[in-house]
């Protein structure tokens, strides 16, 4: 069976493992390589299994494990052009790693891959639906200001979404970030709010997605339950109910739950 996992989520790193039969993909690598073999390990998974690493975009929370993850088990690497070009530069892939790059629907093993652009301060940013050999579906949408034409017309009707539900307006707001930070993340280039990922959630609710789990919560503007709160408030008053309509998780910054089974 189909098999999700989100293995890091938030500002320390993310990292999402999927796997329908014997294909087998990480959507980012952003900590150590070794922090990745002992969280898949945990799961019942090896990384020398992995059949490709997808790539959101090149910020290091991101990215961080990719060049040692990729060279030590020779795992292709799938990005924008833009974004290969970024990690090249910086050197976080090398001539070691085999890199690809991704601008139409990709076919790998029997699963298909589809990106779609995100609204992000970085070279470019993509998010990914993927649809698996049973006919079920996960779609990854995290690091984006707004939800851009192509997320929404990429995501709506998969299973299981990863949404990003980063800050609380006033928390950040109020908080003790620079001036110069508050306004990065509240732009349209930055990360999407609670009150934003709440109103997107009811839309996929209604177009058939019955598992969604917030990702990508900033430690400092924001806490799970209020994120949580937030998009089940919306979802209620959309006239959905929990465990009925759809199932609703908040991600740890560490994997701390079984793999979610689809």
């Amino acid at each position: 069976m189909p098999k999700v996992c989100q293995l890091f989520s938030g500002s320390s790193g993310n990292s999402i493992f999927v796997s329908s039969g014997g294909t087998k993909l990480l959507v980012d690598a952003g900590v150590s390589a070794k922090r990745i073999e002992n969280a898949l390990l945990d799961i019942g998974e090896s990384a020398d299994g992995l059949s490709a690493i997808f790539i959101t975009h090149e910020h290091s929370d991101h990215i961080k494990g990719v060049r040692v993850l990729a060279s030590r088990y020779g795992i292709p690497v799938f990005a924008d052009g833009r974004v290969i070009e970024a990690m090249i530069r910086t050197g976080d892939v090398n001539d070691k790693v085999h890199t690809e790059c991704v601008s139409s629907n990709t076919q790998l093993g029997g699963i298909e891959i589809i990106p779609f652009e995100n609204s992000h301060d970085s070279a470019a940013c993509l998010g990914y639906r993927i649809n698996m050999k049973n006919d079920r579906s996960v779609s990854v949408c995290t690091d984006t200001g707004v939800i851009t034409e192509s997320a929404e017309n990429t995501i709506k009707g998969s299973d299981l979404v990863f949404l990003e539900s980063n800050h609380e307006v006033t928390m950040l707001q109020n908080g003790g970030y620079p001036y110069y930070l508050k306004k990065r993340i509240l732009s349209p280039r930055g990360h999407l709010s609670n009150a934003a990922c709440s109103e997107f959630a009811a839309q996929l609710i209604g177009s058939g997605t019955t598992r969604l789990v917030l990702a990508h919560l900033s430690r400092e503007n924001n806490h799970p339950e209020i994120a949580r709160q937030t998009t089940l408030s919306a979802l209620n008053d959309a006239g959905f109910k929990e465990e009925h309509d759809f199932r609703l998780r908040v991600s740890a910054p560490v994997n701390c739950e079984r793999a979610i089974v689809l």
